[in-house]
């Protein structure tokens, strides 16, 4: 299993998991887990997915990114490894 970790982050508006799930969906990548949040219209969610039928991680964090700039979140992509390595105490 390839896992990895992606974070959304911006205003609130209609659609943004939708068009997130949609585009992964078309990946073939499985959502492991997922939390979502909303304080004071700010957005917040983020994925566990395996991404094990995907070949080209950077052309996919580069996608989702394009993807967030289209609806105005920042999407970013990265390995469980990497993501747990930045975030531990």
């Amino acid at each position: 299993m390839k896992k990895f970790i992606i974070t959304v982050v911006g205003h609130d508006t209609v659609g943004i998991i939708a068009k997130v799930c949609t585009y992964l969906a078309g990946k073939q990548v499985n959502i492991l887990d997922i939390s979502q949040t909303i304080v004071s219209g700010y957005f917040n969610m983020m994925m566990i997915v395996d991404a094990e039928q995907v070949a080209d991680m950077t052309s996919m964090s580069r996608e989702l990114e394009a993807l967030g700039n289209e609806i105005g979140v920042m999407i970013r992509c990265q390995h469980e490894d990497i993501f747990y390595m930045m975030h531990r105490v």
